[in-house]
């Protein structure tokens, strides 16, 4: 039940603080998705341009759509970006290795059934939470308003 009452709180402060974008950003379970102007590619290719203009690493590009053709199957557009900077990742492994399997960050982009462009992330503040970090930990915080400002600007006109 704390557990509950904390993740509510944490949600409610995040939703305060986040920029507004279409009005709202839908958190879940650490997820947060936010609507996109664009299409598929050009949120994408919004969000990639942003990133590397700030100096973080472009991991990989990966085309869900592109690698489902391949095998002779249908998929709506789906492409995720995973990008991010060594500096502050390292450190944040070295205090819980379990968070390796959420960072770098990773960013989806997709057409959702609804006909909208979605833009989907891990909420940096909710992976203190899944990995077990206790304390303050400002690289997290410090992640969490880049990475909202960039998929804003990724999904904004």
């Amino acid at each position: 039940m704390q557990k509950i009452l904390i993740f509510g709180a944490l949600a409610l402060t995040l939703t305060a603080c986040a920029p507004k974008v279409k009005e709202t950003a839908l958190m879940q379970d650490g997820l947060i998705t936010k609507q996109s102007e664009h299409s598929v590619d050009v949120t994408i290719d919004r969000l990639e341009a942003v990133v590397t203009k700030k100096g973080l690493t472009v991991f990989a590009r990966i085309n869900h759509q592109e690698n489902a053709a391949k095998l002779g199957m249908e998929m709506p557009a789906s492409t995720l970006l995973i990008f991010g900077s060594p500096k502050i990742g390292a450190p944040l492994m070295n205090i819980s290795p379990t968070i390796g399997i959420d960072l770098p960050v990773k960013a989806l982009s997709y057409l959702g059934a609804d006909g909208n462009v979605y833009l989907s992330y891990n909420d940096p503040n909710y992976l203190k939470l899944r990995h077990g970090l206790s304390g303050e930990q400002p690289a997290l915080t410090k992640m969490s308003g880049a990475v909202g400002k960039l998929t804003a600007y990724a999904v904004s006109e």
